[in-house]
């Protein structure tokens, strides 16, 4: 009777709040009904029981903790949502049953994906994946959710998701098509969207094995390279900003080209090739830099002709009479339109190559290319900014066998000795080789190739005789 009496009271009790509810709800005003409830609410707030009793009320009924990752953070892109479509596509390999695949861009291998939801484990706690919208014809942005359990947020939060993101990033440098970028003129940036840069796919089958060069120096720089590639920790360890600058050297057609193009396959890295004619001032010129990616290298070609960025502190050089048709084209370069409005400096450039703006950004080198070093203004070229000066000189006879090998598949040959002789006595350029090395006919005849190489190399003898 006692229990039937209570279980009658308390439903009078909710019958009396039901009908009490539904009067406010008939006779105030949707403003005045907003406002009562944001004052009582406000009201139990002040009190920390309250609090907590709803906190815990909360744990009970939902235990779990969703955090969403948008493709797009404002106007931009959300590398975060990046990597974690890499490390999620990855895992859904193995976990999901039900997979979409398609060729992304700057992606060389197919990438899977899953259709919503998938999960997966860390150090013993399982989280799920869900991916959204669910319709991929959705006007609505794209975003991946983590759910996992609150009794685990702080490893969720901290060590797994750095993880992902760690995982995701390396992930995507594996699979990544290496891409080849220049610097649009300004008037033609958006203020919605970042179109500082265009990008091709960079598709340059050269290599450090297939250059032309001294096999000592070639493996001077190839040890340079991977050594600051992986030097993140050390260089963080010295307090550094983590880049390298490279100075490339000596007269046309020597291989510069050539070995920017080897270093970016070597390292995986996308190069920008920055035209320093089109950049009005510092700022412009600073915001380009700043929208390079990380672990990419930076390419100012033919340094000496770019502006008025070299020999600003030292007009006053004279010209040597050998360097008169240089000096010639690049006054015509600087004559262009473009080039009259820009006020790019050279301190300008200086302070991202190690001012405050070097640390904007890691693993970027800086690659400069001239064909008259001479030129350049000192405090451009010094080390600590061009840390390695890179001498391409005139094909010596170990390149010569690279590119004998290279074009003929010859290792050694009863004309080497000869060849090495007049390659000595004779400058030319190891673009200027491999005209006299490529077979003229479908059958490869070495002899005759070899031939037309020492002829044309005992021209200049014959000239000066």
């Amino acid at each position: 009777m006692v229990i039937g009496e209570s279980w009658a009271q308390i439903g009078s009790t909710i019958a009396g709040l039901m009908f009490a509810l539904a009067t406010l709800q008939q006779f105030f005003p949707l403003q005045l009904r907003v406002t009562l409830e944001q004052f009582v609410l406000a009201t139990l707030q002040q009190f920390s029981f309250v609090q907590k009793f709803c906190d815990k009320l909360v744990s009970f009924f939902l235990p779990y903790i969703t955090i969403t990752f948008p493709e797009y953070s404002g106007y931009w892109s959300n590398q975060g949502y990046t990597a974690i479509e890499t490390y999620v596509g990855a895992r859904s390999t193995t976990e999901a049953s039900h997979l979409k695949g398609s060729l992304i861009r700057n992606s060389k291998a197919l990438v899977l994906t899953y259709d919503r939801k998938v999960s997966d484990e860390f150090d013993g706690v399982k989280v799920w994946w869900v991916s959204g919208p669910s319709t991929s014809t959705s006007s609505e942005d794209k975003y991946y959710q983590l759910i996992f359990h609150r009794r685990h947020s702080d490893l969720i939060t901290g060590p797994y998701l750095d993880y992902v993101l760690e995982e995701g990033k390396a992930i995507e440098a594996r699979n990544k098509q290496r891409r080849l970028y220049t610097n649009n003129p300004s008037e033609n940036w958006s203020s919605y969207k970042k179109n500082l840069w265009s990008d091709i796919a960079f598709e340059n089958p050269a290599t450090f094995q297939t250059l032309a060069m001294d096999p000592k120096k070639k493996e001077e720089i190839i040890n340079d390279l991977v050594t600051f590639s992986k030097g993140k920790d050390y260089y963080t360890k010295l307090g550094k900003p983590w880049k390298r600058g490279h100075l490339l050297y000596d007269p046309p057609g020597t291989g510069k080209s050539t070995m920017i193009a080897a270093v970016a396959n070597l390292l995986n890295y996308d190069i920008y090739d920055l035209e320093l004619t089109t950049v009005k001032n510092n700022t412009e010129l600073r915001k380009l830099l700043t929208e390079t990616s990380s672990k990419s290298i930076i390419v100012i070609e033919d340094i000496d002709c770019s502006l008025d960025v070299t020999g600003q502190r030292n007009k006053e050089r004279a010209k040597s009479s050998e360097n008169l048709g240089h000096d010639l084209n690049c006054k015509r370069e600087k004559e262009s339109e473009n080039e009259k409005t820009s006020k790019v400096t050279l301190s300008g450039l200086l302070n991202f190559i190690d001012g405050t703006w070097s640390a904007c950004g890691t693993g970027r080198i800086l690659m400069f290319t001239t064909n008259h070093v001479n030129k350049l203004d000192p405090a451009l070229i010094r080390r600590g900014r061009m840390d390695l000066h890179i001498e391409l000189s005139y094909c010596s006879f170990e390149a010569f066998k690279t590119l004998a090998k290279n074009y003929l598949d010859l290792d050694s040959h009863d004309l080497f000795e000869n060849i090495g002789i007049l390659l000595k006595e004779t400058d030319m350029t190891p673009a200027d080789v491999p005209e006299n090395l490529m077979p003229k006919r479908e059958k490869k005849d070495p002899n005759s190739c070899l031939e037309s190489l020492i002829q044309a190399l005992e021209v200049p003898k014959k000239i000066k005789s």
